[in-house]
């Protein structure tokens, strides 16, 4: 399995973390829940349930966002009949801590765990799917290959097959890190991972670039696979650019699996 805690450094993880601590008050039509992940240490999510019978989408988001970040975003995964629950990271929203890579590999399995039971809870019959933008991609990821017998599928938006490659991108100091090592890891474990998979990427992203989401849509390991490029988008407005193709997308990909 891939193991990012070499590069929890000082100077890379005040490069590739943008913690926000904003928090919002729960709007109405949602609930929040903490994920205690250690002592003293809570994770918050948000729960935006529209339909009792309609599919889950787990959702982490990117680097910089927050969960209040997406009251006015869900409401469009609603209308395409999905309810979403967005999770933070350490030092994050309302959540307590600080942000490093192994703390976030660690943190996705307890908020997957506990979202898991609350959904089976809710909903009938139960449907549970992920997605990762961005840095949220590296959980999604890896929850996608530990539970592929319990999830229906992935989506990766703005993502990439390991941060290892941003921080070479960005040309990041990486004192002492072997980072070849761990970028074959990554994409070793991406290979094993067989559930249906969506790969929605823009065309001009220059921070995550292009060939980032097509590494990772050609490394898949499932047969069920399909990489959607956004004509013109960036790495932060890929949603709007094309506000109807991209919801139609995961909306098709999600209901027709």
């Amino acid at each position: 399995m891939p193991d990012y805690s070499a590069l929890d450094q000082p100077v890379l993880l005040q490069y590739l973390f943008y913690p926000r601590k904003d928090f919002s008050a729960c709007p109405q039509n949602a609930c929040d829940f903490f994920v205690p992940v250690e002592r003293g240490i809570s994770i918050s999510t948000r729960f935006y349930e529209a339909g009792k019978e309609w599919p889950w989408i787990l959702y982490f988001h990117g680097n910089g966002e927050v969960v209040s970040d997406y009251d006015a975003i869900a409401a469009f995964y609603n209308f395409q009949r999905l309810n979403l629950v967005v999770a933070d990271y350490r030092g994050y929203g309302a959540s307590g801590g600080n942000p490093s890579f192994f703390s976030l590999i660690k943190d996705a399995h307890s908020i997957f765990k506990t979202v898991e039971k609350k959904i089976a809870d809710k909903t009938a019959p139960f449907s549970l799917w992920l997605m990762g933008r961005s840095l949220g991609s590296i959980s999604a990821l890896e929850l996608a290959y530990h539970y592929q017998d319990r999830v229906k599928g992935l989506i990766i938006e703005s993502g990439f097959a390991s941060v290892t490659r941003l921080v070479k991108h960005l040309g990041l100091p990486a004192y002492d890190v072997d980072l070849d090592k761990i970028e074959k890891e990554c994409l070793e474990m991406i290979t094993k991972i067989k559930i249906p998979a969506l790969v929605i990427h823009g065309q001009h992203d220059a921070l995550v670039p292009l060939q980032e989401g097509r590494l990772v849509f050609e490394k898949l390991g499932t047969e069920k696979k399909e990489l959607v490029v956004i004509p013109f988008a960036d790495h932060n407005n890929i949603m709007f650019v094309d506000l109807n193709r991209y919801f139609e997308v995961i909306k098709k990909f999600i209901h027709q699996v």
